[in-house]
Parts: C-alpha cells; structure tokens; sequence
C-alpha cells in the first residue's frame, strides 16, 4: 500500500492466475490486482497476455468480498469460491462481445489484498472517501 498525502492511497498486488481451458488444463496469467481509495467502490485486475497489451477489467469490490465465500454476480463478472487439488480458490468468470475467460485465483492472497482494502476504506465509508456525505449534508441543509 502506498499514500502519497496530496492523492489516494493504492494498495496493489501482483499475482499469478490460472486461465482456465479445460478442466485439466490451463495456462499461467500474470495479473494486477488495483484499489485506489479515490474510486473506493471497485477493483481492477489488469492481466497481462501475449498480445503485448495489458487487458482491464473493472468491478465492484463487494463482488470479489463476496465471492470469496459464496457464489456472486451475474452477467458479465461473475465469482465463487472453488477446490482445485486440495487448494482453495477463487473462480471469476468473465464476459465480454470479445470472448469469455474463467481465471483460478488463490483465495489466501486474494483474500489478504482484500484484507488490505478493506482496512484503506472499510465497507459503509465508501461515500465518505467521495466527500459525498459532505454534499449531501451540505444540499440538504439548504
């Protein structure tokens, strides 16, 4: 976690997923998990692939929080927790016009930079890292 005092605070982690081909196959994906307590409602996986440009994905933090002890989301992310050779896991899928990915996570380290999230911004002052309780308060004061 770093805090540059004019700035938000970003608390990253690198890390190695799995995408998933076929249940007996899949091929290592290094990856970036990204919180900015700036934009405190979402994370951001960016994964780098062979094509040379990294690919972002964008969702709300309470999805991956949730999805790490039950199955959450629908549509285009969805996670749930998973077993993979005596090993817990996290599975996100994910769907885009351009093609769909199942990616395996380990959930100790997901659920430790989820740790370090939610200690940045813990859950119910999202709003409050936006100032928006400020200007809610300040409206309706008038």
């Amino acid at each position: 976690m770093h805090t540059n005092p004019t700035g938000p605070t970003v608390v990253e982690r690198e890390l190695e997923l799995r995408l998933v081909l076929s249940p007996e196959s899949g091929i290592p994906v290094p990856a970036r998990l990204g919180y900015h307590t700036d934009d405190p409602y979402a994370v951001h996986i960016t994964f780098h692939i062979d094509s040379g440009h990294p690919v972002h994905w964008t969702f709300a933090r309470d999805l991956l929080v949730e999805g790490v002890f039950r199955p959450s989301g629908h549509g285009d992310v969805r996670v749930w927790p998973s077993k993979t050779e005596g090993r817990s896991v996290v599975l996100v899928a994910l769907s885009s016009p351009d093609g769909d990915a199942l990616l395996e996570a380990p959930t100790p380290q997901v659920s430790a930079w989820l740790e370090r999230t939610l200690r940045a911004v813990p859950p119910g002052t999202e709003g409050a890292q936006l100032g928006i309780d400020d200007g809610l308060a300040e409206l309706l004061a008038r």
